[in-house]
């Protein structure tokens, strides 16, 4: 293999890689039968889907709402998270993760990732807990399962209450368990890249039933069972899930168990393939990880290791083999301006401010390992991974191609 596709040779894979989001009959027929209903707001299409997702989850309850990160944000209301509390959220995230916390006027407080598994490290939570920590918010990022027997001890011994970002996570299991059940909650995201989708939604899940009729009580308005309908208990919102969204969820639903295992075959053989490959590392898996939902496959690349190339160069040679990738996140999420800026001005300082009671600057933050995780990270869509075997030998190629003429992008 010789002539990289970026110096004019001829690229690995020119045909395409199976496109997203897949659908078909089951949501066709669905969404067919609720339009024709004329009942297209939150029914019985809505309880079906958040029974059999909590099911599939092993949990209890699931509340529907309008995305993850308004799932985010109603887990932490009916957590009674609020103004001046900390809570614990890794760097290496979507923003969701910190800005929900805000939203509650509460205060993000940055707790280092492991740099073999990109989720936040238990070793670094504890060090972060004080008086006033309130909860901490593990993403399973890329599906990978956090740590969760650490994680569920270190907030047990602490009075703290441990609410999973589950946003990449449909189908993972934790030593037999779904993700999202063995936290107070779990929030997961149906937003369009998401590995089941219906454009945008969310749901939260709990085992607990208080906490459920509070979550269900603050995305409806305030309203609670058997009450009038224009009775209001509590501060709430609309963030209600229509029955069309529910119709494409339950197909969508219908073809997950399938497609995660798809996943997972195929990226244990592109990990297997690429531990082989000078310069490219693979996230390490915990042994009670009994199943993995991929949202993306993520592996590092060490510049030093490909004689001082840098990622981005690596990344547009990739591309040009006609393997889809990306960079990933930039920068922690402590280095985007919402941060920076914490403090300086009306903009810089939410409502938040004045009853944490101390300063933070957050351009002070450090976390070295989700710093050099945004360096060397390397992100191929999900979507990949349901194409055939054969194919994941494209990708290998590709990159092997890439490393054998490395000295043609200097």
């Amino acid at each position: 293999m010789s002539g990289l596709a970026l110096k004019s040779g001829n690229p690995i894979r020119k045909n395409p890689f199976p496109t997203w989001p897949v659908f078909g009959a089951e949501e066709r027929i669905a969404l067919l039968e609720v339009f024709e209903s004329g009942k297209w707001w939150y029914g019985e299409r809505v309880d079906e889907f958040e029974r059999k997702f909590a099911a599939f989850q092993d949990t209890r309850f699931g509340i529907t709402c309008t995305s993850g990160t308004a799932g985010l944000r109603a887990a932490l209301t009916a957590l009674r998270v609020g103004a001046g509390d900390e809570v614990i959220v890794p760097p290496y995230s979507f923003i969701a993760t910190a800005s929900a916390v805000l939203e509650v006027n509460a205060i993000p407080v940055f707790a280092d990732v492991d740099l073999e598994t990109a989720n936040i490290d238990p070793g670094a939570v504890e060090k972060k807990i004080t008086s006033r920590t309130k909860a901490v918010i593990p993403v399973h990022f890329a599906g990978l399962p956090c740590d969760l027997d650490s994680l569920a001890k270190i907030a047990g011994t602490n009075k703290i209450k441990l609410l999973e970002d589950a946003c990449h996570s449909w189908g993972s299991k934790w030593d037999g368990r779904g993700t999202g059940s063995i936290g107070e909650c779990g929030v997961f995201s149906f937003q369009m890249s998401k590995n089941m989708t219906s454009g945008e939604g969310g749901i939260v899940l709990t085992n607990e039933p208080e906490l459920a009729d509070r979550i269900r009580s603050f995305t409806n308005c305030g309203r609670v069972a058997n009450k009038p309908w224009y009775e209001h208990h509590s501060l709430g919102t609309n963030l209600r899930m229509t029955e069309l969204q529910a119709a494409l969820l339950l197909g969508q639903l219908s073809r997950l168990a399938g497609q995660t295992e798809r996943r997972q075959e195929n990226a244990a053989y592109l990990e297997d393939r690429l531990r082989e490959v000078p310069g490219i590392r693979v996230p390490r898996k915990h042994a009670k990880v009994t199943r993995r939902a991929y949202h993306l496959f993520l592996f590092r690349y060490i510049e030093e290791e490909w004689d001082g190339v840098q990622k981005a160069r690596f990344i547009e040679a990739l591309t040009a083999e006609g393997i889809p990738c990306s960079p990933g996140y930039p920068y922690p999420l402590y280095r985007n301006p919402l941060f920076l800026k914490w403090g300086r001005g009306p903009e810089g300082c939410p409502l938040t401010c004045p009853y944490y009671g101390k300063e933070i600057d957050y351009a002070a933050v450090s976390c070295p390992a989700a710093e050099r995780l945004c360096r060397e990270a390397v992100w191929l869509p999900h979507e990949l991974l349901l194409a055939e075997k054969k194919d994941m030998g494209d990708i290998v190629n590709a990159i092997v191609k890439i490393r054998n003429n490395v000295r043609e992008l200097k």
